[in-house]
């Protein structure tokens, strides 16, 4: 290709032929990449035993309630998001006491459970103008529950558009916000 036959650039440059994109590092192979710099801590840290560990949801309490991710204290339980969200604003809802399963729960930590369910959907849907939710909890490790041994119910807002083709064909879930600024947005929205 001659100087003359080169495409032109955008501010009229004519620049000679280059090297092929494909001797270049780098070169599209037909995958998308999702950056998430923000999960090289998890990667630094390394995987430890649980074990040997305080229980991650007792140990939260005991941090400032932004190191933590807490977006509410109640008096018998609290509420915070989590770490591995499926969608922005993914909550968990949990006594502070360190308790396995919903039946071993007192009607207290029960009631109370319930009643920032109920408030964590109303800011939810102010904040994020939710379509719906899903709410549950895993009760075991046979059951689902990444952390069996201290209750937590889960609250995942949905809208009507959020599906993507990732989880099925690439096992990666695309989280269009930070953690700590959905939490900075969900604590200030929370009623006193």
């Amino acid at each position: 290709m001659s100087d003359e036959t080169a495409p032109v650039d955008y501010d009229g440059t004519r620049y000679p032929e280059a090297e092929p994109a494909a001797a270049f590092a780098g070169v599209p192979d037909g995958f998308q990449r999702l950056w998430t710099p923000h999960r090289i801590a998890y990667i630094q840290a390394g995987q430890t035993d649980p074990a040997e560990h305080e229980c991650v949801f007792c140990a939260a309490p005991k941090l400032s309630d932004t190191e933590a991710l807490i977006v509410h204290r109640g008096e018998l339980a609290y509420v915070i998001l989590n770490l591995f969200p499926y969608n922005a604003g993914h909550l968990l809802v949990l006594p502070y006491r360190h308790v396995a399963t919903y039946d071993a729960a007192t009607a207290e930590e029960v009631a109370e459970i319930a009643s920032l369910t109920q408030t964590a959907m109303r800011v939810l849907r102010e904040t994020s103008r939710t379509d719906g939710f899903n709410i549950g909890m895993n009760q075991g490790a046979i059951a689902g529950a990444g952390i069996a041994a201290h209750l937590h119910q889960h609250v995942v807002p949905r809208w009507a558009a959020d599906a993507n083709f990732f989880p099925i064909i690439a096992q990666t879930k695309s989280i269009p916000r930070l953690l700590g600024e959905v939490r900075n947005e969900l604590a200030s929205a929370w009623p006193v």
